[in-house]
């Protein structure tokens, strides 16, 4: 089997095609995962006539154990905790505030990179769109999803154009609703199925913010998926 999309345009698209009941709903906001999933999610919030914002979400990795998650921040200064994970290490406060710290200004410098000094958008009692480019192991999404209930949103709905059959079956616990395209088997890796999945740069990402600030979009009506 070759490549399902040609790049990621192609692939928000698609995406946007699967979600047509949301097109028009002033609640609707579409948040991107940075950087691979604001192409997508340009796409989305362009068929559906939605707004457009990044949610940025770090990984808080254990010193000296980087990979290893002991928790996750995300915008509008949430932060998630892995119980297990703390108490299994028996990591100190100070250690979590410390990374904390330092993942928090590589957060706030990107956001402002992102937006170029536009605030965030208000997720409060909106029902969110939550998009990202694929979905492999879930890791991001699954921290960006537990951050963002912190948030009060009236709904979550997470959004990819390709997944993992069972890790898109996973998050249906944790969300409102998934939507995930395709869920070819077996699935390898997200790029797999771009003919281009050449990384998504900044500039492309606040080019593309920038130009969802202020056009206007039109409506798709479309749909299947897996």
């Amino acid at each position: 089997m070759g490549p399902r999309f040609q790049d990621r345009t192609d692939a928000g698209k698609y995406l946007g095609s699967l979600v047509p009941g949301h097109a028009g709903d002033a609640s609707v906001v579409v948040l991107a995962l940075p950087r691979g999933g604001v192409p997508v999610g340009y796409e989305v919030a362009r068929a559906l006539g939605a707004p457009l914002d990044v949610f940025l979400v770090r990984k808080l990795g254990v010193p000296g154990y980087e990979e290893l998650a002991m928790g996750a921040i995300a915008s509008g200064g949430v932060r998630v905790l892995n119980p297990e994970v703390v108490r299994r290490l028996s990591i100190p406060e100070q250690t979590i505030d410390a990374v904390e710290r330092e993942e928090l200004a590589e957060l706030e410098r990107r956001e402002q990179l992102y937006r170029g000094g536009r605030p965030p958008i208000s997720v409060e009692n909106r029902k969110v769109i939550l998009v990202d480019d694929g979905l492999a192991t879930g890791a991001s999404m699954r921290a960006a999803v537990q951050a963002l209930h912190q948030m009060k949103p009236a709904s979550i709905i997470i959004a990819v154009p390709v997944g993992s059959r069972e890790t898109c079956e996973e998050l249906r616990s944790l969300a409102d609703e998934v939507v995930c395209g395709e869920c070819p088997e077996p699935f390898f890796a997200v790029g797999t199925w771009y003919s281009n999945f050449q990384q998504t740069t900044d500039e492309e990402v606040r080019e593309l913010l920038d130009r969802a600030a202020v056009r206007p979009a039109r409506a798709v009506t479309l749909s299947h998926g897996c």
